[in-house]
């Protein structure tokens, strides 16, 4: 028996909030609940599910804006990479959150790593950390799906044009953490950019022209190295 995936499509600019529930012991976690936290709530009940954690892919306030909400509700402890946490602190994060419709997020209760693990029930959530799109955003690899956050979209990547960006990082960060998994991994991502709300990774592969030229680069890289060995 597989996990239910719940993907919520909330707020003005359109998060992907995901409910993930483990279906024998009926544990859960949320990833990114960005806004309407009563409908995230909602689905919580209606699953009877029991929320574990509350994961926040990074801090983009546009992420985080209903995790204080289902945190008073639920009491789950906030899950966050190390790198991000001063992100989330700051004065001037919590006030775009209050722009944007949101309510500030407290202060995170576990700090994660690349490589650290969750649990719900008998399923281990793996942690990615795949900055570019920001310095420590993180995707969650749980049972063949990929929640990817803002670093891969079904036909795209995450922006590297905000402060703590990287390009050269973003690339880096799908070839070494995403390209590399099972191409029946299904991708479940932070945004609805896509002509499909989800998608597989060999899918991306052929589809997706930002992952195409990251695959042809680093073929390109391999050939000269082999080259220069010779």
């Amino acid at each position: 028996m597989g996990l239910e995936i719940d993907q919520l499509l909330l707020g003005r600019f359109g998060v992907f909030c995901y409910l993930v529930t483990e279906p024998r012991s009926r544990e859960a976690l949320v990833v990114d609940p960005g806004a309407e936290p009563r409908r995230i709530l909602m689905q919580i009940c209606k699953r009877e599910a029991r929320l574990r954690w509350i994961v926040c892919t990074h801090a983009h306030p546009d992420h985080v804006g209903a995790v204080a909400g289902i945190k008073s509700e639920t009491g789950a402890p906030v899950v966050l990479h190390r790198k991000e946490a001063r992100t989330m602190g700051r004065l001037s994060h919590r006030l775009l959150v209050r722009l944007m419709g949101g309510k500030p997020p407290p202060k995170p209760d576990l700090l994660v790593e690349d490589g650290d693990g969750l649990r719900i029930g008998s399923c281990k959530v793996r942690i990615l950390h795949t900055p570019g799109h920001s310095p420590g955003g993180i995707c969650l690899l749980a049972e063949g799906n990929l929640f990817s956050g803002d670093t891969l979209f079904v036909g795209g990547v995450g922006r590297t044009d905000l402060p703590g960006a990287s390009w050269e990082q973003l690339c880096a960060s799908l070839r070494q953490k995403i390209l590399c998994l099972p191409g029946s991994t299904r991708l479940w991502p932070g945004h609805h950019y896509g002509s499909l709300p989800t998608s597989r990774l060999e899918e991306e592969r052929i589809q997706n022209p930002f992952i195409r030229e990251i695959i042809a680069v680093s073929g390109q890289d391999s050939e000269r190295s082999v080259s220069e060995k010779r």
